[in-house]
């Protein structure tokens, strides 16, 4: 096991336990950002364990990207529809 292995493995656990923080707000207030950020997360959860623990070559590795591009469209969706709902009364 490296340094490398390591610190992904800490990256991944990272970004379960922040989804699971915003999981807990979204329970708390109902707010859809929450959820949407909750998921978010785990898709980057997912993505950084898929890279940890497939051991793909460096040339293969794009596709696991697109995972981790949908965690943040899923974000920037999220906003938008939480400013947009929040400027017409």
């Amino acid at each position: 096991m490296t340094l490398y292995d390591f610190l992904a493995g800490a990256v991944t656990v990272s970004f379960s336990i922040v989804g699971l923080f915003f999981l807990r707000f979204w329970r708390r207030t109902t707010d859809p950002l929450f959820l949407t950020f909750a998921f978010a997360f785990w898709l980057m959860a997912i993505a950084q364990a898929i890279l940890a623990l497939s051991g793909l070559p460096q040339e293969e590795r794009s596709w696991v990207y697109l995972i981790r591009l949908a965690g943040f469209a899923l974000i920037i969706v999220g906003i938008y529809r939480k400013n947009r709902s929040s400027s017409h009364p």
